[in-house]
């Protein structure tokens, strides 16, 4: 098993595509680029920590490969907003891989160059070794699948999945 990190935005939209994955043992929310005394929903929220809302993904790279899990990344947030998605404000929802090898941090930096050419503003999602990665509250863990009817759920993650799910039909478990 493999991991690696992603950060695009609130990590409960991250979070319920990528355990839907075949190859992907798990997903859990949590808090990265930031320190352990500062690693919790209420401090990270204020904006003033260095964590970015992120998702530490555990995956068999026998049976997805990076580019893909890459892909869905990309197709599941907005990578050119800075600092942010759509109305989720604040560095804690900026755009991030954290890498855990240097494969990762390469194949990372070719695939943003290569689809840089599908966006017509810069990709801003920042690639960087990982620190440490902290899981959040037990109570954000499958958040989405706990709460579909949660108004967040509804008008924001919901429509994410919907995309999600027609896109990579035949990746889900």
């Amino acid at each position: 098993m493999e991991k690696i990190i992603v950060a695009g935005g609130c990590f409960w939209c991250i979070e319920a595509a990528f355990n839907r994955l075949k190859g992907v043992e798990r997903a859990v929310s949590g808090y990265c680029g930031g320190s352990e005394d500062t690693a919790n929903y209420q401090d990270v929220c204020s904006g003033l920590t260095e964590h970015a809302e992120a998702v530490e993904i555990t995956y068999d790279p026998a049976q997805i490969d990076l580019v893909l899990l890459l892909e869905v990344f990309f197709t599941i947030h907005d990578p050119t907003q800075l600092n942010g998605q759509g109305n989720d404000i604040g560095p804690q929802y900026r755009s991030a891989i954290f890498c855990l090898t240097d494969k990762q941090l390469q194949v990372s930096h070719d695939f943003i160059q290569l689809i840089q050419r599908n966006y017509s503003s810069p990709i801003v999602t920042q690639v960087e070794y990982a620190k440490a990665f902290f899981a959040a509250e037990g109570y954000h863990q499958g958040y989405f699948d706990q709460n579909p009817q949660q108004g967040y759920c509804q008008f924001v993650v919901a429509p994410k999945m919907k995309k999600f799910t027609e896109l990579f039909m035949d990746k889900l478990k």
